[in-house]
C-alpha cells in the first residue's frame, strides 16, 4: 500500500527542509492559459504582487503578463525595479511621506476615496511624467464566503460605495477599479459585473479603462475561460475601455510545494507528527483562511491505516495543519510535500518564534535542475528587529 511521491517530486530527497520548491514547467502552463484570455479579449493581465512576488521569476511572466500590480511602497519599487512593464498601484490610504517616492513608480494611481484623491491630485497634475489615476469602488456585491477576506462585506473600508461616490470630482479620473472575488470563477464575477454596471456603469463612458481587480481562479481546471472572454468583450464594446485583471493567485496557483520534514511523533491520546515547518510561519493561510492543504500520498483521517495530526515547529499551541492518513507508519526524517504552496506563503510568513524562513528552490522540468536560489538564517530574524 505505500506511496512513492517521487515519480511527481524526484527533487524531494535533494531540497534542504523546509524549502519552497516552483516548478517553471507548471508556471509557463498557467502563463499560457492567461495568455489565451489576453489574446482572445485584449485585456491585459497583470501579477499582483500581494498574492506572488517571487523576483527571480518575474522574467518568464513578464514575457506574457505586461506590468505588476502593487498595494505598497515596497511593492511598488519592487514592480519598477525588477519586474518592469506596467506599474499599478492602489493603496487603502497612501501616506504623505510616501506619496512621491510611489508616483514616481506608478503608471496607474487608484484611489481608495474621494478624499485621498482630492488630497494629491494636483501632485499627480504636477508630476512630470503622465500618471493615470482612477477611483476604487465598492459594488457591494460578493460571493465570498469567508469575511476575512470578503473586499465587499458590509462596513468595509475599501472602496467608494454608490452613496458615497462624487462624480463631480471626477475630473482627471481615468478608470474604476472594482475587486470583490477571492479563488472564485468567472460566474461570480459575472454577478459583481451586474452590481457594477447598476452602481456605476453611467459614470464608465468616457474613461479609459477599468480594472476587475484579483481573485479570479483562471488557471483552475474547472475555469469557465469561455464566460469571462464574453464579460471581458462585453464590457469593452459597450464602454470602449481596456479591461485590467490582475490576478495573483493564478499565476502561482500549483506551480509550488513546500517539502519539509518529520522530526519527532508525539502520543497524548492521538498521534502527533511534528514537522520542521510550521502553519503559524510558513503557510499562514492554513490558519486564516482556514484550510487543509493537500498533502501528496496521504489521505483523509481514517482512509488509510495511520492518521496523524501534523503540528507545526512555532510554540504556538494551535500550530496545526490538519489531519491526515498514511499507509505506512511516519518515521522521524521522513519528507512530506505539501501541494500549492507558492501563493499566498513567501509573500505572508513570518519568522515567530524564530523560526526560520523555508529555503526557497526552483525546479526545471526539462531536462531536470534543481536550483536553491536563497536561504535563510539568523541575521534575516535579527535584522528585522532592533
Amino acid at each position: 500500500m505505500s506511496i512513492d511521491i517521487r515519480a511527481d517530486f524526484p527533487f524531494v530527497d535533494e531540497v534542504p527542509t523546509p524549502c519552497y520548491v516552483c516548478d517553471t514547467g507548471k508556471l509557463a502552463a498557467n502563463l499560457a492559459v492567461l495568455d489565451l484570455v489576453q489574446r482572445r479579449t485584449g485585456a491585459r493581465i497583470i501579477l499582483a504582487f500581494k498574492g506572488f512576488a517571487m523576483w527571480r521569476l518575474f522574467p518568464r511572466i513578464r514575457a506574457v503578463l505586461p506590468g505588476a500590480s502593487a498595494s505598497s511602497l515596497d511593492e511598488a519599487r519592487l514592480a519598477a525595479e525588477e519586474f518592469g512593464g506596467e506599474v499599478h498601484v492602489y493603496c487603502p490610504a497612501y501616506r504623505e511621506e510616501d506619496f512621491a517616492e510611489i508616483i514616481g513608480y506608478a503608471d496607474h494611481l487608484v484611489f481608495n476615496s474621494f478624499n485621498q484623491w482630492r488630497q494629491f491630485r494636483e501632485r499627480v497634475a504636477a508630476h512630470p511624467r503622465p500618471v493615470s489615476c482612477g477611483i476604487r469602488v465598492n459594488p457591494q456585491y460578493s460571493e465570498v464566503e469567508v469575511d476575512l477576506y470578503n473586499p465587499c462585506g458590509r462596513y468595509s473600508r475599501l472602496g467608494v460605495t454608490r452613496e458615497q461616490f462624487r462624480p463631480e470630482l471626477l475630473e482627471g479620473i481615468e478608470g474604476l477599479h472594482f475587486h470583490a472575488l477571492c479563488e472564485q470563477n468567472a460566474d461570480a464575477l459575472a454577478g459583481t459585473l451586474a452590481a457594477f454596471e447598476e452602481k456605476f456603469g453611467q459614470f464608465v463612458p468616457g474613461l479609459k479603462w477599468v480594472n476587475f481587480g484579483g481573485g479570479h481562479h483562471i488557471t483552475r481546471a474547472d475555469y469557465d475561460l469561455d464566460l469571462l472572454c464574453r464579460l471581458i468583450d462585453g464590457v469593452q464594446q459597450r464602454y470602449g475601455v481596456q479591461v485590467y485583471l490582475e490576478p495573483g493567485e493564478a499565476i502561482a496557483l500549483n506551480i509550488g510545494v513546500l517539502v519539509a520534514r518529520v522530526l519527532d511523533i508525539v502520543e497524548n491520546e492521538i498521534s502527533t507528527a511534528i514537522l520542521d515547518t510550521s502553519a503559524a510561519c510558513h503557510m499562514p493561510d492554513v490558519l486564516e483562511m482556514p484550510y487543509r492543504p493537500k498533502v501528496f500520498g496521504a489521505g483523509e483521517p481514517g482512509q488509510y491505516p495511520y492518521t496523524y495530526r501534523l503540528g507545526g515547529l512555532s510554540c504556538l499551541a494551535g500550530d496545526v495543519i490538519g489531519d491526515y492518513s498514511f499507509p505506512d507508519p511516519l518515521q522521524p526524517g521522513q519528507r512530506l510535500v505539501f501541494g500549492d504552496m507558492a501563493h499566498y506563503t513567501m509573500v505572508k510568513n513570518t519568522t515567530f518564534n524564530g523560526v526560520r524562513l523555508p529555503t526557497i528552490a526552483i525546479y526545471e522540468p526539462g531536462p531536470a535542475r534543481l536550483e536553491v536560489v536563497r536561504r535563510f538564517g539568523y541575521e534575516d530574524y535579527r535584522n528585522r528587529l532592533s
